[in-house]
């Protein structure tokens, strides 16, 4: 991209020894800004500020109507006229940079023309009504869907309710987060301006959400570059680090690829297939990872070749070629142009040995499929154009096995689509939403029928009932895997063969059970929605392990001798306190009480200090015989179904036996559990403990303090 990064305080990459590509020259966005305030061109000239984006558009589409581009630059650039960024140049330098980033991608007119009007509705008097009449349906419903919700209406929602907003618009056309993606990279370019706690929430929202996106979009030129402003700004001493690894590599008088690339040139030259054989440097990120994966590196390690072609048949014949007359390294073989990643990635990956050792990745593919992998989506250009002229009956939404067959609008798209209309809140659907996002591999199922069933990494037939037959699922009694019957908690592997076996009867019910089960945001929150609706039925599921009375109260406690205890006065009856139920190897005290009973203690319990306040005298009491003690525990949790029958589960493993315990009501999905138990031993007391904290969704295990 060429796009200027006008913060000096962000760090640039180091400048690599090949060029990935032919660059184009950055732009100075000051001279932009300049030319932006000088005044319109003459009526039907097309202005200077946005030259080098005509210029980047008609590279790939050199036949462009570049009129809808000079139209809406003089409208976003009179109603922006007179606002700054906080980087100090003019708000028009904005839109100008998306917009450049987008048309080196490739993208056309329309996305363009949407790109320099994307701010006008949210940050100017212009309407969507005005963008429609000026410019067409298809860029005001691109303008409306980059368009964030206002803060003033949605509070602390606005921004989960736009991403929410601009997904479902992405259901419908995807150049609306194409446009987004293009946005959020020029704003963390410029990001240095902002405070150091503002970088770093817009860096990790960025992280979490729109650099999976653009994985997800296959938009890897804007994913790179996204990443390593990312890696920047929350990890700043491991980037300065991969940082001088970089420029150490650089400055090596040797270059290891560059003599592989001159033998494959070589090699491809003599079998007389016409290739280009280019170095491709590692981002900052990729050798973050390289480093931690293999230690030291070596200088085939920065870098990999990319062989391109003009035809699949050649890239087969390239790795024939490598392969016979190189030293392949077979385990590092995979074929993306047979198999496609699910984000249309094309390519072939191979990896061929120098003698010293050293290792260098190949990457061949055809130019067409460089176009794809490197702008993904935004390559297709119009996705919509060819359907719009079809006859009526070839512009459905037709589906193939529960994907659609249009590839704008992939299986996971359709999928997220699907289970956010579900999810109850906007807290479940951010939540849910990053954890969907950061699933970043996806397999493939088959179906006897012939179908498949695209699936993130460690799905399970659960999740495979609810991707194929929706709410339906629920009927679902159990799944044959490559033939072989299989339990619903089966976790699918890449290329398996699931039929999934329905029962007929209509009031089928889900288990309580499949939660702990299903690893998609659509299986849960199927579920999850179902269980809520049925109350009864979900209780039933419920074990009653433990009595529902409540924890008793410091006073109504009844003594009892603790033979645990040695107390200075032999005759006295000994109770332990039930405000800090103290046990071995407590540090503990007594105190006098009515009838003759003394009260033990632990010395920080808030009791303590009251009755040494009002000048009650302390007896001195020690810990004799600690077999048998009996402890209240405090355990602080998220709520999720099955949470009590696995805490209890897991206290009961370690022998405690619980002779109360109460459950309070949930806040902010948050559930505090109080449980008094008897153990067999004192020492017993950490292990229980520490079972306890391991139960998931239960973050803190203390003892009880009662004021």
């Amino acid at each position: 991209m060429s796009a200027e990064a006008t913060n000096p305080a962000t760090p640039g990459p180091v400048v690599p020894t090949v060029a990935r590509r032919k660059a184009r020259p950055r732009i100075d966005l000051r001279r932009l800004g300049l030319a932006a305030l000088l005044g319109n061109a003459a009526r039907g000239r097309l202005p200077d500020a946005i030259g080098h984006v005509a210029e980047a558009h008609r590279a790939h589409y050199p036949d462009a109507d570049l009129e809808p581009l000079r139209r809406a630059y003089v409208l976003a650039e009179s109603s922006h006229r007179g606002q700054m960024r906080k980087s100090g140049e003019p708000y028009i330098t904005h839109p100008l940079a998306v917009t450049l980033i987008l048309a080196e991608l490739g993208a056309e007119t329309t996305t363009l023309t949407a790109s320099l009007l994307h701010d006008t509705v949210e940050d100017t008097e212009v309407t969507l009504d005005q963008v429609g009449e000026e410019f067409g349906a298809e860029v005001r419903y691109l303008v409306d869907g980059v368009t964030k919700l206002e803060k003033v209406d949605y509070g602390a929602a606005a921004e989960p309710e736009t991403f929410r907003k601009m997904l479902v618009a992405t259901g419908s056309d995807v150049r609306v987060m194409s446009i987004k993606l293009a946005d959020r990279l020029h704003n963390m370019r410029t990001l240095g301006v902002m405070r150091p706690e503002k970088q770093a929430r817009i860096a990790k929202v960025t992280r979490d959400v729109l650099i999976p996106l653009a994985e997800r979009l296959g938009v890897q030129a804007l994913k790179t570059e996204l990443e390593d402003l990312v890696f920047a700004i929350l990890h700043p001493e491991e980037y300065a680090h991969t940082r001088e690894l970089i420029a150490e590599n650089t400055a090596r008088a040797d270059d290891p690829l560059a003599d592989i690339a001159d033998e494959v040139r070589a090699v491809l030259r003599e079998a007389d297939i016409p290739a280009e054989v280019l170095i491709r440097p590692r981002h900052f990120v990729s050798v973050h990872r390289v480093s931690r994966k293999r230690g030291e590196l070596r200088g085939c390690d920065f870098g990999r070749l990319l062989v391109l072609v003009n035809e699949d048949a050649d890239c087969y014949a390239v790795l024939g070629e490598l392969h016979t007359c190189l030293t392949p390294v077979v385990s590092e073989f995979k074929d993306f142009i047979a198999v496609p990643k699910f984000n249309l990635y094309q390519s072939l990956h191979t990896a061929v040995a120098r003698p010293d050792g050293q290792v260098a990745e190949v990457l061949i593919r055809t130019h067409q499929m460089h176009k794809v992998a490197e702008a993904g989506v935004v390559a297709l250009g119009n996705p919509y154009a060819q359907a719009a002229d079809a006859p009526a009956a070839d512009t459905a939404d037709d589906t193939v096995d529960g994907e659609r067959a249009d590839p704008t609008r992939p299986g996971w798209l359709s999928r997220l689509l699907d289970w956010q209309k579900a999810a109850p809140d906007t807290d479940t659907f951010w939540s849910t939403l990053r954890e969907d996002l950061a699933q970043d591999r996806e397999i493939t199922v088959f179906r006897p029928d012939g179908g498949t069933l695209g699936l993130p990494d460690g799905a399970t037939c659960v999740d495979a009932a609810y991707a194929q037959y929706g709410e339906d699922a629920h009927a679902c009694i159990g799944a044959r895997v490559n033939g072989r019957l299989a339990t619903l908690s089966t976790v699918l592997r890449d290329g398996d063969t699931v039929q999934l076996l329905m029962g007929q009867d209509p009031a089928s019910e889900p288990s309580r059970e499949w939660l702990e089960h299903a690893h998609t945001p659509a299986a849960r929150i199927a579920i999850q929605r179902w269980l809520a609706t049925h109350p009864t039925t979900a209780a039933e599921e419920l074990p009653a392990p433990v009595p529902s009375r409540p924890v008793p109260e410091p006073q109504a406690s009844a003594p009892r001798t603790a033979s645990a205890v040695v107390v200075d006065r032999p005759e006295a009856a000994v109770r332990l306190a039930g405000c800090c139920t103290p046990v071995p190897p407590d540090e503990v005290t007594g105190f006098a009480v009515r009838g003759g009973v003394v009260t033990v203690h632990r010395v920080e319990c808030a009791a303590v200090a009251h009755m040494k306040g009002t000048g009650r005298p302390e007896i001195a009491v020690s810990w004799g015989d600690s077999t048998g003690c009996r402890v209240t525990l405090v355990a602080e949790s998220f709520g999720r179904p099955h949470l009590l029958a696995d805490l209890t589960e897991a206290m009961a493993q370690e022998g405690a036996e619980i002779v109360s315990a109460t459950v309070e009501p949930p806040s902010q999905q948050r559930v505090r559990h109080t449980y008094t138990v008897e153990l067999p031993d004192a020492a017993h007391l950490p292990a229980l403990m520490r079972a306890m904290r391991n139960v998931p969704g239960v973050y803190d295990v203390g003892r009880a303090r009662h004021q």
